[in-house]
């Protein structure tokens, strides 16, 4: 049985015997998804579960008829919880409330960042940056960005204050770059090695390095309460689930074609991944770890981006030069607009008003009326622009990519 935590909860390792001392188990935060498959024991005149998340398995309360603990996946109550709800409001988190709107491009093929002015729409800068780079990824606290460098050994590193480069961080081979939603952990795509590696955070102490048998590993999404990530491998065909806790592999589905971005539904029950391979989006169960349906967009099928009020997800199919738009709710395509040469990943503008994305064959940014679908404007850039972040944005904290909050 699928449930819902709606309260941070200490798990227990057993209720015991009354009298017996609490073991403490690991901590499982609000609007994680969890199985249970043991109980109920009794303990201090309580019912508990015992119930399993990633490499976790522990017990805990459940809770009083009026303010229960756990929640039926299925009922009514689990659907009001919305994982995205920091990023509907347009205000900007107050630590970066007082910067100007830039949108951060990463040029792959000219090892550069355009810098581009949202206000007039215009590059005022270019930066250098490592070998090939593919994602700009502002830190969990927005105090920097990063620069995954896929042919160099570092991170480039921006001060978004002064909009220039300050000392690298060392990382072997990142392609992509995320942060649990503690804000604890650093999680490297190295893609081009077949790994992640976890760092500390704040001192990039190497944590971990977990080798990955599938090739391509380079896009994730957390789960709800952030235990787990489910991670995409482009080039097997395969989904990972990666307990972060752990910094384990907990779970396996093979999905095939070329499966790209990821992204969790706003009730953090599924996840959606982008298949550019089979054209379309898998809509994937974290818990049975099964594909329950798939979504056919268009050829191509690769980013993903979240509508500022979090009722719709923006598809970018870079083959077909489309966006589809898929109503949460429904997970149907709505609507497909027509915007020309090959979309790739996808920012949102702080009103929700346009769909940012860079043309990866070409050397544009491609700037999109979420209202009507239709292209605003296309601003030069380098050539091959992947990765772009429009920062900052509405959110308590970044959770990596190239600028996905929560």
């Amino acid at each position: 049985m699928a449930r819902v935590m709606v309260d941070q909860v200490q798990a227990i390792i057993s209720p015991g015997a009354s009298g017996s001392p609490i073991q403490p188990a690991d901590l499982i935060r609000a609007g994680e998804l969890v199985q249970v498959i043991g109980g109920p024991g009794e303990l201090a005149g309580a019912r508990w579960w015992q119930v399993e998340v990633g490499s976790l398995s522990g017990w805990v309360p459940e809770g009083p008829p009026e303010r229960p603990v756990l929640i039926d996946a299925s009922a009514p109550a689990s659907r009001a919880w919305n994982v995205w709800s920091a990023i509907t409001s347009t205000a900007l988190p107050a630590s970066v409330a007082d910067l100007p709107e830039r949108v951060y491009v990463p040029n792959e093929a000219d090892n550069t960042i355009s810098v581009i002015d949202v206000a007039s729409l215009k590059v005022v800068a270019t930066l250098r940056s490592g070998q090939i780079p593919e994602h700009l990824t502002p830190d969990w606290d927005l105090s920097r960005l990063y620069v995954s460098n896929y042919a160099s050994p570092f991170l480039t590193v921006v001060d978004p204050r002064t909009e220039a480069t300050v000392s690298p961080v060392a990382a072997a081979s990142p392609y992509n770059l995320y942060f649990s939603p503690d804000g604890s952990t650093a999680i490297v795509m190295a893609e081009d090695v077949n790994r992640i590696d976890f760092y500390d955070r704040r001192t990039w102490r190497l944590l971990k390095q977990l080798p990955i048998k599938w090739a391509g590993i380079d896009h994730a999404d957390f789960s709800a309460g952030g235990r787990y990530l489910l991670a995409s491998t482009e080039y097997a065909g395969h989904v990972l689930k990666v307990d972060v806790v752990s910094m384990s592999i907990v779970g396996d589905l093979y999905v095939g074609g070329k499966p790209i971005d990821v992204k969790l539904s706003p009730d953090g029950s599924v996840f959606f991944v982008a298949n550019q391979g089979r054209s379309g989006v898998s809509v994937i169960d974290p818990v049975q770890m099964k594909q329950i349906a798939f979504i056919p967009t268009g050829n191509g099928a690769h980013g993903m981006a979240i509508s500022r009020d979090t009722r719709l997800l923006y598809v970018s199919n870079r083959l077909a030069g489309t966006i589809s738009v898929i109503d949460f709710a429904t997970r149907k395509v709505t609507a497909t607009w027509l915007v020309g040469g090959s979309p790739d990943m996808l920012q949102v503008s702080t009103d929700g008003s346009q769909l940012w994305t860079g043309n990866r064959f070409s050397s544009t940014v491609v700037i999109i009326d979420t209202t009507t679908g239709k292209v605003i404007r296309l601003i030069p850039v380098g050539r091959r622009p992947h990765g772009l972040t429009f920062f900052p944005q509405p959110g308590r904290f970044s959770i990596g990519h190239n600028g996905v909050y929560r």
